[in-house]
């Protein structure tokens, strides 16, 4: 005998992937746009989630977009998988969509980043989703947003590159932290997250997607897979990233992996690699253990794997 409950549809509490199907579908469309353009920032509706903004929320809007229940997730905060963000940001993900999750980053599909690029190389057929605070690099040269909008539309950047130079006169070095402003695809700059110099050279030419999103300034733009990235240098000047041939890991001994310097009580300093994945990996290599540990980006002589793309070693 059929019945009205036996006709109606089963309960949900909300969507598949939290987002309504208008938004995914928006982002989706957004992220096409994104592609075809490298470097272009797309503006986008950006929903409310059940998180406060500046915490992800731009990053988790694309994730929650892409991710299916077939996908490997792997989140990260500042290279750490067990931070109280990455941990949260990676439960709400798997429970909204079913997913697995993994701290490996070479397993898996979809990452999701804050300020860090994992030390194993990424290949094809993975994406990775960089949380962005603030897409515009030229913030600190144009406060108007219709002005820097002009100034990306004429590729007028010689703002930027005056900035360079007075660095480089000021303290004969370039002393551009995180964010290091990047050429794309020889077209558009772009503000590369907050990730350190160490990760900028990562983008070039990578196997990966790499997706940027800003929640609040509801902006994303992409770096597609085997796109050219070249941070902004002088040619008697080239970049540089972070010189830590010196430190090596407290925990593996390994060097010439980006590593977080930890005060000890005594006044001294401990380093230990940033990529928690990484170094886990390692400990249980060590012990013995049967790990597939992946090629990184740089190797265990500082060496980057595009040979001759960083011009010269770093001097700070």
């Amino acid at each position: 005998m059929t019945t009205l409950s036996t006709l109606a549809a089963a309960r949900q509490d909300f969507a598949y992937g939290f987002l309504d199907s208008a938004a995914k579908r928006e982002l989706r469309r957004r992220t096409l746009k994104a592609i075809a353009i490298p470097g272009y920032q797309v503006p986008y509706a950006s929903r409310e989630l059940p998180i406060a903004r500046g915490w992800g929320t731009g990053g988790l809007q694309v994730t929650l977009s892409l991710v299916g229940p077939e996908s490997v997730v792997k989140v990260i905060d500042q290279g750490a998988d067990d931070s109280v963000n990455a941990v949260n940001l990676r439960r709400f993900i798997a429970n909204m969509s079913g997913a697995q999750t993994t701290t490996d980053a070479t397993r898996a599909t979809l990452i999701q980043s804050r300020h860090r690029i994992p030390e194993e190389i990424l290949s094809e057929g993975q994406a990775l989703v960089l949380q962005v605070p603030d897409p515009e690099p030229l913030r600190g040269v144009a406060r108007d947003t219709s002005l820097a909008l002009q100034m990306h539309a004429d590729a007028d950047y010689g703002q930027l590159w005056l900035t360079l130079y007075e660095q480089l006169v000021r303290y004969k070095q370039y002393v551009e932290g995180a964010s290091y402003p990047s050429l794309v695809n020889g077209r558009y700059v772009i503000s590369p997250s907050p990730i350190p110099r160490w990760d900028t050279p990562k983008l070039h030419q990578a196997a990966h997607l790499t997706l940027l999103s800003a929640g609040r300034e509801k902006r994303l733009y992409a770096v597609p897979p085997y796109t050219d990235v070249y941070p902004l240098e002088f040619t008697d000047q080239p970049f540089q990233v972070e010189n830590q041939r010196a430190w090596s890991d407290s925990l593996t001994g390994v060097r010439n992996k980006y590593m977080t310097e930890i005060p000890n009580p005594d006044g001294s300093a401990r380093h230990e690699i940033s990529d928690t994945g990484y170094t886990e990996k390692l400990k249980r290599l060590a012990q013995g253990e049967a790990v597939g540990v992946g090629p990184t980006y740089f190797d265990d002589q500082g060496n980057f794997y595009h040979a001759g793309y960083l011009k010269r070693a770093a001097s700070r």
